[in-house]
């Protein structure tokens, strides 16, 4: 299966659909740190940055999940001796590509945006709420791409409008059982993230998993 992500990952490389999501990062992040950070507000930051580039992440996962045409996709799943592996290596694909554009997310501010460096501490928990970020975005941008909705509409529309779904709901009170996206802003903004950690993590993992067993189950009955 790993030389079927690297293939999947060199055929993204080449088609330059990488840099849709890669510029859409970078704009995000000129907006992030247009104004310094003031010291002590790394983590808020670091929890605002994860929140919202959910959306380049899940841009990321669908642009790499449709680059191979259908009869590619079945080649693969030939080759590859299971369907299973070419759907496990596709995912494997996209969260490699999404961990690229964490580390950049996470490490940029270091260079320019913050005032100060965070803590060794406040730099592990924003990458862990990037990470949180990072498998939510990958289950939303496999579930929204071409094998699943073969309509590139569809599939944007599904793609916004799914990501401010769990906006609007992680708002609510039974956010804390959604996606909490809104919660852990708050949190990593109060100071009470290390309370709420474990909590918003399974809750995060937990729809994650979920979305990506059921792109996993959706793609057994189609290339």
């Amino acid at each position: 299966m790993i030389p079927l992500v690297r293939f999947k990952l060199a055929a993204y490389a080449r088609s330059h659909r990488l840099l849709q999501p890669v510029i859409a990062l970078f704009a995000m992040m000129v907006v992030f740190y247009s104004s310094p950070i003031p010291a002590g507000k790394e983590l808020s930051s670091y929890g605002d940055s994860a929140g919202l580039l959910i959306l380049v992440f899940a841009w990321a996962a669908r642009s790499l999940l449709d680059t191979e045409p259908p009869t590619q996709r079945l080649i693969s799943m030939t080759a590859a001796g299971r369907p299973g592996r070419e759907v496990g290596a596709g995912l494997l694909a996209a969260l490699a590509v999404n961990l690229g554009l964490t580390a950049i997310a996470v490490a940029l501010p270091l260079v320019h945006g913050f005032t100060a460096l965070p803590t060794p501490g406040d730099l592990l928990r924003g990458l862990g709420l990037h990470l949180l970020g990072l498998s939510v975005g990958t289950a939303l941008g496999a579930l929204t791409s071409k094998p699943i909705m073969p309509s590139p509409a569809v599939s944007l529309l599904v793609l916004f409008g799914g990501y401010l779904a769990m906006l609007l709901l992680s708002l609510t009170p039974v956010g804390g059982f959604t996606v909490p996206i809104m919660p852990w802003m708050r949190a990593a903004n109060t100071g009470g993230l290390d309370a709420a950690l474990l909590p918003l993590t399974a809750a995060t993992l937990f729809w994650a998993s979920a979305g990506m067993t059921l792109y996993a189950r959706l793609r057994r009955t189609r290339p």
